[in-house]
């Protein structure tokens, strides 16, 4: 007979026992889940990524309506929990009384808002949930916004990187002197603030908040020393508080949290909680890696087997605006302690090691984190390190006085050395299901261990356990399939393409032996795209196998309307259009115009059936379509070189206009931008972009393969020019060779360093009847792709895509 199991709380933490549960008693329970969001269960650790714009709400789903359903349970989403009554085990919810056999209270933490004046003025808010992020990008939007951000912590951090990849002006109010204390010393911090303030974040530490200034909303926030930062939004990140109201309310044992014991069980038996609301021998549990311990303990308690919650030992590795920061343990200075110190100024690296009667019991790494898990094997074992003193701050690498290589250095690892410090995931538990399982991609490791499936900052060494379990079988380009539709990778997939002729979807899911009918919204857009570039000419592009952005040419935004961003050769401009762009903004009162940081304009807010009108009137005055949206070259970015800058010494405006006129309209991969700086100092912003241009006296400096997102990387130089026109044919050459060997979403500087840089080279570089056979493939393909899709909308083509509702709201697949 079935018990009715009831959880309040749809976190990660209830979610992942939501899974231990069905895997250790299939069947034995009814669950009814209660969630105070109107959604499910996703990563909020992801959170952050969604308010930078680089992920959006889809991507960071962990379980789905369909999760739910197929396992029967009963959700209650949106709805709160008011009340337990334990007497009749019963939860009392705004819709009635729902029995249960077993309760699972899974409230999590609430934010500690500081009670300042000036604390309940719209504008100040949290950054703990989907809606807080949601109302952030709000204000993000507005021309010039500013954001401050109380707490210099972890949290405080991430939303002031995200805020700032938004455009806003942002200022981070720390109490301490240094940002991050409580898992970085001092030099570590300085670092830290460093690399922020040179991303244009304000840091003040030892900074006493007196209150928040404004009449209707937040305008202001002043210090106790005078200092006065504007403000549209402040952002509370000093802490967080166990949310324990609902269990106070019930009865229950509640000290700091929920008390429980090592079987997760409440002072009630039939009670059951985790999560950062409990409390477990005076330790309240912030991390998600112990949290998860948590839900495997609860869910065995529950199926009636022999578990216990014993605390443990955490350690954060992390990774804030794209630096690797890794901590561990006791860094505190004392008189007992010694300490190691390795620096390097020129790479920004900075480790450090504390030791005690030679055993390390503290780490704090910048920069270099890779040796993170090997020390804090150290220290949960108290290794003696006397040794290999005088090695030890160089890694793991350098013990017996020669560096291992990487693979024999995790192959070194304990088998309970903690790979994936968010899942609590030890080295043995990944090389177990590895052999077990028959394991050989990252995807299958992740799916039945969890390993790299939260922060993502340790799959470079799930990588090498692969590596090293399988040896020479391990390919990671040859063995992870599109997506669950098929067994081929993208290489095999695009090799068949152009071996077996086929020219459609429906041939290639026919001859490749699709799993599925039609596919799926990974597969579709990734072989429409591999045929537009393989056959151009012969076939037609598929729409429908497009996101939503891109098949309407216009970026959606989350109210449901759209974006429209006409395309502004090399970021140059005159009158007639700005006049135009005007013009469109008060015909369709259009609400935010914005200008984007690849030098153009942004029209936010269009009705989706005002699309083909808007693009009417852009068209008229001679603008196309900027494909903001698209898998294709975005803006090619240029300073004012030598036609006006005393420091100039190339055209880099007409350089830029040329290629951009050249390049427009073509498909690739994942999205493209480039830039041309007219001289060393660079005012384009060259050296972080996908191809970049430096020129110099003597011609063109090409660099590629650069990032500025989640990932931040330097361009690679890939060869010098001496005039224009070699410039440009090596660079449509170099995009080209992309086109044709990048995997669909996959970014330049990830395809340079899956295929190397030497091979590019070769094609497009040393060899130049390769760089030709590249550069006229491209010529070729640009005579069907130059077309403006706006134009061809307001000609009618695909009509019914912009009646009015249809397709209203959010995307079908992400972008």
């Amino acid at each position: 007979m079935t018990e009715r199991l009831v959880i309040i709380g749809a976190g990660m933490a209830s979610g992942r026992t939501l899974e231990h549960i069905f895997e250790d008693a299939p069947g034995r329970f009814d669950v009814t889940l209660f969630g105070a969001e109107p959604r499910g269960n996703y990563n909020r650790l992801m959170l952050s990524p969604v308010l930078a714009g680089e992920k959006d709400y889809e991507q960071i789903i962990t379980h789905d309506t369909a999760w739910y359903e197929e396992r029967g349970v009963h959700t209650r989403f949106g709805e709160t929990v008011t009340a337990i009554d334990r007497q009749r085990k019963l939860v009392i919810s705004k819709n009635g009384e729902t029995p249960y056999d077993k309760l699972i209270v899974a409230t999590g933490s609430a934010p500690f808002i500081i009670p300042l004046p000036g604390k309940d003025l719209p504008g100040v808010m949290a950054f703990r949930d989907l809606d807080d992020v949601n109302r952030m990008v709000e204000v993000s939007r507005r021309p010039g916004s500013k954001a401050v951000v109380i707490g210099g912590g972890l949290l405080g951090l991430e939303a002031a990187a995200a805020l700032r990849a938004r455009g806003m002006d942002v200022v981070v109010l720390h109490l301490m002197g240094h940002v991050m204390e409580r898992q970085l010393d001092p030099a570590a911090g300085y670092l830290l603030q460093r690399d922020l303030e040179a991303r244009g974040i304000k840091v003040h530490c030892k900074a006493q908040t007196k209150a928040i200034l404004g009449e209707n909303s937040v305008e202001a926030v002043a210090l106790e020393d005078g200092t006065v930062y504007g403000a549209d939004i402040v952002v509370m990140a000093v802490g967080i508080r166990p949310e324990v109201r609902i269990a106070v309310d019930a009865g229950l044992h509640v000290e700091r949290g929920i008390v429980v014991n090592d079987q997760m069980v409440t002072s009630d038996p039939d009670i059951l909680a985790l999560g950062e609301c409990v409390e477990h021998e005076r330790i309240v549990y912030g991390l998600v890696a112990p949290l998860y311990d948590q839900a495997k303990v609860l869910a065995k308690t529950l199926a009636k087997i022999d578990a216990a919650f014993r605390p443990v030992q955490t350690a954060t590795q992390l990774k804030v605006t794209g630096v690797s920061v890794y901590s561990a343990g006791d860094f505190a200075e004392a008189e007992d302690r010694n300490e190691i110190v390795l620096r390097d100024a020129t790479s920004g690296v900075y480790k450090r090691l504390v030791l005690k009667q030679d055993r390390v019991i503290g780490a704090v790494l910048y920069g270099e984190t890779g040796d993170g898990p090997w020390f804090f094997d150290m220290i949960r074992k108290g290794t003696d390190t006397s040794e290999m003193r005088d090695t030890l701050i160089f890694g793991q690498a350098y013990q017996g006085g020669s560096p291992l290589d990487p693979m024999a250095a995790v192959a070194a690892l304990p088998d309970d050395a903690e790979i994936c410090g968010c899942n609590g995931v030890c080295k043995g538990a990944i090389t177990g299901a590895i052999a077990s399982k028959g394991l050989t991609t990252l995807d299958g490791v992740r799916a039945h261990t969890k390993a790299s499936a939260s922060c993502g900052s340790c799959t470079g060494l799930v990588e090498q356990l692969l590596h090293a379990t399988l040896g020479d079988a391990y390919n990671p380009a040859a063995v992870q399939p599109i997506c669950p539709c098929t067994e081929y990778g993208h290489d095999d997939v695009r090799r068949l393409i152009i071996a077996k002729g086929l020219k459609s979807i429906p041939a290639i899911m026919q001859e490749l032996e699709w799993k599925t009918s039609c596919g799926c919204a990974k597969c579709r857009p990734a072989l429409n795209y591999y045929l537009v570039a393989d056959w151009p000419g012969e076939y037609e592009d598929d729409g429908q196998s497009r996101f939503i952005n891109e098949r309407v040419h216009a970026n959606i935004q989350k109210d449901g309307t759209y974006s429209v961003v006409p395309r502004m050769w090399g970021g140059m401009t005159n009158p007639k259009e700005l006049r135009a762009i005007a013009d469109v903004a008060d015909k369709f009162a259009i609400p935010a115009v914005k200008v984007t940081g690849g030098q153009r304009i942004d029209l936010l807010g269009v009705k989706k059936e005002d699309l083909p009108a808007v693009w009417a009137d852009l068209n008229a005055a001679g603008m196309v379509s900027g494909a903001a949206y698209a898998k294709g070259l975005r803006t090619v970015k240029t300073c004012v070189g030598s036609d006006w800058c005393r420091f100039g010494t190339q055209d880099s405006t007409g350089l830029g206009i040329r290629l951009e006129k050249f390049m427009w309209g073509a498909w690739t991969p994942a999205k493209v931008k480039l830039a041309v700086s007219g001289c060393p100092r660079n005012c384009a912003e060259a050296t972080c972009k996908d191809i970049g241009v430096i020129c110099v006296d003597s011609g063109y400096d090409i660099h590629f393969a650069g990032a500025a997102g989640l990932d931040i990387k330097p361009t690679e130089l890939l060869c010098h020019a001496d005039t224009e026109d070699e410039a440009l044919e090596i660079i449509v050459a170099l995009t080209q060779l992309y086109r044709e060997q990048g995997r669909y979403l996959e970014r330049i500087y990830k395809w340079a360093k899956r295929v190397g840089t030497p091979s590019i080279l070769a094609n497009v570089v040393t060899d130049k009847d390769k760089r030709r056979h590249y550069y006229e493939r491209f010529v070729h393909a640009q005579t069907f792709a130059q077309i403006d899709p706006w134009e061809e909308r307001v000609n009618g083509k695909d009509a019914h895509e912009f009646a009015a509702l249809a397709e209203f709201g959010m995307p079908v697949a992400a972008e």
